[in-house]
């Protein structure tokens, strides 16, 4: 769907919808961050994200990486040329978004008594020809005088433009930032901005206060104009633009709903896919990087999991996000003297204690993970090492904030499961337990491809599912041997390229992670009596 579809169903609807932009940042720490934070603000639901081209081609190269990573929030703006060759090349193909200049475009604009009626007037002209070409949409350039910018949208209408003009706001996070940007855009500041910037300008909290504040008042005179779109130009920051879209009511951190129980693929030709393994549940990147182009779970069906196209392991699996690099080297980097220390260390992270996993690409612990993380510490410290788990749920509200997705109205289940490491002597001990509970189903492997399970080799178990209003059942999340086969390289390979590579070579706690790789089975177990089992029964004796 494109922009303007999107915005015609929104206003016929009385919907207020919003949108961001963000820009290439220079270094790979920064894409690295701006991933992140593209992952929480998009969890928001905006109506669309682009992303700014390089001036002069100086990151046009990364701009279309960054466009191609963040796939289907698709690029229905396009740069600002030859609207026409565009439309007549490639017909109703693209959406098309053009810039408009509410003071005139910058170059227009002369010294501190800004544009000329005529200069604004003949800026006015060429915006309708750009509109007249093909372009379905405006978004202004940033503004902070609220009526210039509702002055410019009577002045197009009176021309004959009646496309959405849609206000670009831009949040004040930083003074000398602003100076520079306005500077930069030959944007009027009025006075009183000019007054209540000039007592707090070297107090940065204050700063993005009043930013948040005056970013606020402003959306809430365009809103009451009739005009229910807005565009946040977000520097790549999030918490000022957030903190506006709240204070609107259009975001409540509260109430986000997840599609799945996994965030959907963004890629266009993953859309239909509702199922996955659940082994990478706390590795998506890594996931769609091995899994590109695959189509093997198709519209929640399962396919033929006895060939599951995963690509090979290749370094992107074990490159961890460069801001995450001080985080894991100060909690998983610390002197090991034996392998009772790493069982400490998996126990504190499963007690919240840390934040971060070299078996994780996500920050801390899931919600649902709260719910048994005592069980959880528990079993660690027994030798017991998890890397994944989700509780048992008998129906929950599909709203509830711990383990609901689906959107409201219905239901959601779940088999308990988990996800470990451990010895040999502890499996074996771990197989003959389970024989006293018929619910429970494992698949066991070690490095070399040892396997003990007590399920066939095509045994595809369902382990999370919903039930909607008007909707067959939906199940998501599955365990099967196949997938589980291709994944357990890359869990062992976590023990090394992941975790032992933080100490320096020759480290004698090198030696004790590389034997823990080599000696120890992956596991996984599930209770598939979610109503009535208790999957920690199991480890009691142990």
């Amino acid at each position: 769907m494109k922009v303007i579809e999107k915005i015609r169903v929104a206003s016929e609807e009385g919907k207020v919808v919003f949108s961001f932009e963000f820009f290439p940042p220079k270094t790979e720490d920064g894409v690295d961050n701006l991933f992140d934070r593209m992952d929480r603000m998009v969890s928001h639901n905006p109506s669309f994200c682009d992303i700014t081209w390089g001036a002069g081609g100086s990151t046009a190269d990364l701009t279309l990486d960054i466009s191609n990573k963040m796939q289907n929030m698709k690029h229905d703006l396009a740069p600002i040329v030859q609207v026409e060759h565009i439309r007549a090349k490639y017909g109703d193909f693209f959406g098309i978004t053009v810039a408009g200049y509410p003071e005139a475009h910058p170059d227009m604009i002369q010294g501190e008594g800004g544009v000329s009626l005529e200069g604004y007037q003949n800026d006015l002209a060429y915006l309708k020809r750009k509109v007249d070409a093909g372009a379905d949409l405006i978004i202004t350039q940033l503004f902070y005088d609220t009526d210039i910018f509702l002055k410019f949208v009577n002045d197009c209408r009176q021309i004959g433009i009646t496309c959405p003009i849609v206000p670009g706001i831009m949040p004040i996070n930083n003074y000398k930032g602003f100076l520079r940007m306005t500077g930069f855009c030959k944007t009027k500041i009025p006075l009183e901005i000019i007054a209540a910037l000039d007592p707090i300008k070297d107090n940065e909290e204050a700063v993005k206060a009043y930013g948040v504040h005056l970013g606020t008042e402003m959306c809430k005179k365009i809103l009451a104009h009739g005009i229910k779109t807005l565009h946040l130009y977000t520097l790549n920051m999030e918490k000022s633009a957030l903190a506006i879209l709240k204070n609107l009511g259009l975001i409540d951190e509260a109430k986000i709903s997840r599609s799945l129980p996994w965030r959907r693929p963004a890629n266009i030709f993953r859309v239909n896919e509702d199922v996955r393994p659940i082994f990478w549940a706390n590795r998506p990147k890594s996931y769609i990087s091995r899994t590109h182009g695959w189509d093997q779970y198709p519209r929640g069906r399962w396919g033929d999991s006895g060939n599951p196209s995963y690509g090979a392991l290749s370094d992107y699996q074990f490159m961890r996000p460069r801001s995450r690099d001080k985080k894991l080297q100060e909690e998983w980097a610390v002197p090991l003297k034996s392998v009772e220390d790493v069982h400490e260390i998996f126990m504190n992270f499963c007690q919240g204690k840390l934040k971060s996993s070299p078996w994780s690409e996500l920050d801390g612990l899931q919600p649902e993970t709260k719910i048994i993380n005592e069980q959880l510490g528990n079993i660690n410290m027994k030798g017991f090492l998890t890397i994944n788990s989700q509780p048992a749920v008998n129906g929950e509200k599909s709203d509830s904030l711990t383990v609901g997705w689906g959107g409201p109205g219905g239901y959601v289940y779940q088999k308990a499961y988990l996800e470990f490491f451990c010895s040999k002597e502890k499996l074996n001990v771990l197989v003959e337990n389970c024989t006293a509970f018929p619910s429970l189903t494992y698949i066991a492997v070690n490095k070399d491809g040892l396997y003990l399970s007590n399920v066939g080799l095509n045994a595809v178990n369902a382990v999370t599912w919903g039930v909607f209003p008007a909707k067959e059942i939906i199940q998501p999340t599955v365990v099967d041997p196949a997938s589980f086969m291709v994944w357990k390289d890359e869990a062992f390979e976590i023990w090394t390229r992941g975790w032992a590579c933080l100490f320096p070579e020759g480290d004698p706690s090198r030696k004790i992670l590389e034997q823990v790789q080599s000696s120890y089975f992956l596991v996984s177990l599930v209770d598939n009596d979610y109503i009535h089992g208790d999957l920690f029964e199991v480890f009691k004796d142990i």
